[in-house]
């Protein structure tokens, strides 16, 4: 089969379009034909080699999977036929410790995530176990490059904004760094739920095309860098409910001060680094909570996948490239202008 790989980290220049072996079923397996692969700023990080994780080489990227069922093994549950569409749990989890018995897979000490901790759908077929498999009903009004837009992105929007910051109606909530996939479902949650939403980019196209999903206000950071000022202005000197910070470094102390006494800070990462300055009296003084995320539990993507199904929230496409054309996807991406997904098709 085809598969876009890499035999070494570094830059996109280090991703292959070659042949693989076909992976084999097991009894509890199911072989899913790839229609549309979903990328991440995860793959950035995993090519380039993140410090501690050490993947056996060559390994292939590639969290966000849907297609067809293509085979089923001898104990695949009956109601996993061949000839399914279907999308991919991305989340990886041991099933039997404290956190997975209570439904947090994300929490277990052994969590990880396809693409990342084993190998992913940057190729024509995958094995996986078929308790990660999960139908889309034929009322979806979704393609497969639609739905592979979803998963791992929408989980985790989900967790943040619903698990994690609890948000509610009449919420302020300021989402740093709009266009990004998480961004992007994370403003669609914020509204469903009935908040007021403000956005910052340094793109007056993305600020546009956020207002079109329904963002409420656009700040455009380049031509406001004290936009945390604007925030104050913009609520009264209240601050907002609710701040969703992907990018860490760079923003985390413009964040906190945007948030009101009381008020929520989610992280599911830090696309411009990790060592964020926290300023701690600010933190008690005003009460604030800081809560980090990671992807979500099995449960929380099924519930965010029966809006989507519904088409209460919809999967945001910015483009779709060949899957011989994993290295020009992965420049784009590092190059930050696109608004929405970036998606695959082998």
């Amino acid at each position: 089969m085809k598969v876009t790989l890499f035999e070494e980290h570094g830059g996109p220049d280090v991703l292959q379009y070659t042949e693989y072996p076909k992976p084999e079923v097991g009894p509890k397996q199911v072989l899913v034909e790839i229609k549309a692969v979903a990328l991440n700023h995860l793959d950035l990080f995993v090519r380039s080699g993140i410090p501690g994780l050490k993947l056996p080489l060559p390994h292939i990227l590639g969290s966000d999977i849907s297609g067809v069922i293509a085979e089923a093994g001898e104990d695949v549950p009956q109601h996993l036929e061949v000839g399914q569409k279907v999308v991919i749990d991305p989340g990886i989890s041991c099933r039997v410790c404290e956190f997975c018995v209570a439904g947090e897979e994300s929490l277990c000490p052994t969590y990880g995530i396809l693409g990342e901790h084993s190998k992913g759908g940057y190729a024509e077929y995958i094995a996986i176990d078929s308790d990660s498999v999960i139908s889309i009903p034929d009322t979806a009004n979704v393609d497969f490059i639609q739905a592979a837009a979803v998963p791992l992105t929408f989980m985790t929007a989900w967790r943040l904004m619903v698990t994690k910051a609890r948000v509610r109606p009449g919420d302020d909530v300021l989402i740093i760094g709009i266009g990004g996939g998480v961004a992007v479902a994370a403003l669609q949650i914020a509204k469903l739920a009935g908040a007021r939403t403000i956005v910052t980019s340094s793109s007056d196209v993305k600020l546009e095309k956020a207002r079109q999903l329904g963002a409420d206000i656009g700040i455009n950071h380049s031509d406001t860098p004290e936009y945390h000022r604007e925030v104050y202005s913009l609520t009264g000197k209240r601050g907002v409910d609710i701040v969703v910070d992907s990018v860490g470094e760079a923003t985390w102390s413009k964040s906190l001060r945007s948030l009101r006494k009381g008020g929520r800070l989610v992280t599911p990462g830090a696309t411009s680094g990790p060592n964020a300055v926290t300023n701690v009296n600010l933190v008690f003084w005003k009460q604030l909570e800081i809560l980090g995320s990671t992807m979500g539990s099995r449960s929380e993507l099924r519930e965010v996948l029966k809006l989507v199904w519904d088409c209460k929230l919809h999967p945001v496409v910015d483009s779709v490239y060949p899957l011989s054309k994993a290295k020009e996807a992965h420049e784009f991406l590092e190059k930050g202008g696109q608004f929405g997904k970036l998606v695959l098709r082998p």
